[in-house]
């Protein structure tokens, strides 16, 4: 005896046939749902920046950042600004700050000009590495109980300049 198919099972034998037979054109499958109404996704213009800009990640390359501190600490005398950013939290009332830079000045010298300026905004010095860490030299820089304002310097020498990394948060 013969059994007669149902509708469901009907319609979905020609669901499968049906689809197993759309291509795009090219012998691959044709696309589907939102992809085919809306066609490829637009590839970026050669002009377009797929990063953010400046202004709104406060951050600046080859400057100061808008609202980094400069009265705080300010590159040293010949020093070239590589990076610097400024993050203000107002929920905290404390920055985030970056400064990167290169200088052909000795180690030594390099990181005496940034402590100078840290200790004057009275900061105090806690922790000195002059180059355990493969580093020329790094320091830790701590103001009132340290839980909030702290900066971490590093030096790195190569080739005759040293690149200077200065980060940490800042009440300004």
């Amino acid at each position: 005896m013969l059994r007669r198919p149902t509708a469901a099972a009907l319609l979905l034998a020609l669901v499968a046939v049906g689809a197993a037979g759309c291509t795009d054109g090219d012998g691959g499958p044709a696309p589907t749902g939102s992809a085919a109404a809306t066609g490829p996704a637009a590839a970026p213009s050669p002009t377009e920046s797929l990063l953010p800009s400046p202004t709104t990640t406060g951050s600046s390359v080859g400057d100061l950042a808008p609202g980094f501190p400069s009265d705080l600490v300010s590159p040293p005398e010949g020093s070239d600004i590589l990076v610097s950013s400024a993050e203000p939290d107002a929920a905290t009332g404390l920055t985030t700050i970056s400064l990167n830079l290169r200088s052909p000045l000795a180690t030594d010298q390099l990181v005496q000009a940034v402590r100078d300026q840290l200790v004057a905004a009275g900061f105090a010095e806690t922790v000195v590495d002059p180059g355990a860490t493969g580093l020329a030299a790094s320091s830790t820089f701590v103001r009132g109980d340290g839980a909030a304002e702290l900066l971490t310097l590093g030096v790195l020498d190569r080739d005759g300049l040293r690149t200077l990394t200065l980060g940490g948060t800042v009440r300004l």
